[in-house]
């Protein structure tokens, strides 16, 4: 009995040392930034916010593309009518002279068959010019007349996404009026950054649904194309210390691949506010994002206590905890 509880209290030792080595030896993971610097309700409505802003202002972007062709179209209608008008009045003129009456006495006057003939294919030829010259004046006007419809309708719907528009703007300032942020901020721009490649868009300008179906070069998780054209613009902009995209969480735009969390430091996630090099570093990175927002769909990026959403430019961002809440030690970059 007592070599048997001798036994099982050696496996149960020896289970216990294996489990203690594997814990003290365990690499330890390496460090994570924020789950996206705040609460669950807070990343869902800058999340919200900012969506709403970048879909309403490449609908109003397209609305007003599609303006600024109607105009032209009923410029080159109207152009096209007028300089018809003259050929339009000389006909009507003509047609009241002469009139049925005339055109046939003119053609019983012929001393012979051929000038007969000849007269009737003259009158012919001018019955089909004069019928080609009205047939695109009335086009013409036409056009014109469905154009300015059209523009009218262009102005409804400009209309409705700059509504659009405010809306999530005021949705973004009290998200962030929440944590005491959304104030104007001095933000982070750089005319000097370098312009990256551009992301595929669908034929009307929009961006196509994505999700995470691409290996993330920084973890063992994915992202999406869109997120991985950012990543890879920025490292050929030089911008390559530490980085790491997808993450475990339950919020935020992380686990959808679709968030990257760009370190101000070369080699991993300090725990204290960037300084010198460092800020510069992140200073130059934020100021990238913007200048490149319309080229990548850049949802909204955070930086040293400001955020920037495409429809208000940046923000002050007050969230209170360690430098990854309140991104004083990385880029977030978030993209739709």
């Amino acid at each position: 009995m007592a070599a048997t509880f001798l036994r099982r209290l050696t496996a149960v030792l020896a289970i216990l040392a294996t489990a203690g080595v594997f814990l003290l030896g365990a690499p330890s993971s390496p460090a994570s930034a924020d789950p996206d610097g705040g609460s669950k309700t807070l990343s869902d409505a800058l999340a919200s916010a900012a969506k709403g802003q970048a879909d309403a202002l490449q609908k109003l972007a397209a609305s007003k593309k599609r303006q600024s062709g109607l105009q032209t179209a009923v410029q080159q209608a109207q152009a096209g009518s007028a300089a018809l008008s003259g050929q339009v009045g000389e006909i009507a003129n003509r047609s009241y002279r002469l009139g049925r009456t005339s055109t046939v006495t003119m053609l019983l006057d012929s001393s012979s068959p051929d000038i007969f003939l000849e007269r009737i294919q003259r009158l012919d030829m001018m019955a089909q010019l004069d019928s080609d010259t009205l047939t695109q004046y009335r086009d013409d006007l036409s056009r014109a007349q469905q154009a300015k419809v059209a523009i009218d309708q262009e102005v409804l719907e400009q209309q409705k996404q700059v509504a659009a528009l405010t809306k999530k703007k005021k949705e973004a300032e009290l998200a962030l009026g929440s944590i005491g942020g959304g104030g104007a901020a001095s933000g982070f721009l750089d005319a000097s950054s370098p312009l990256a490649k551009a992301a595929p868009r669908n034929a009307d300008g929009s961006w196509p649904k994505e999700s995470c179906t691409i290996n993330d070069p920084t973890t063992s998780g994915c992202i999406t194309p869109r997120l991985l054209n950012a990543y890879q613009q920025a490292r050929a902009a030089g911008f390559t210390h530490y980085t790491a995209c997808f993450r475990q969480q339950n919020s935020g735009e992380h686990p959808k691949g679709r968030a990257c969390d760009f370190s101000a430091n070369a080699t991993t996630f300090v725990d204290a506010a960037a300084t010198g090099s460092d800020k510069a570093y992140g200073d130059r990175l934020a100021a990238y994002f913007v200048k490149n927002s319309d080229r990548l769909g850049v949802l909204y990026v955070i930086w040293y206590r400001q955020i920037w959403l495409p429809g208000s430019g940046w923000k002050k961002y007050s969230a209170t905890g360690d430098a990854a809440a309140v991104h004083t030690n990385h880029v977030h970059l978030s993209v739709q």
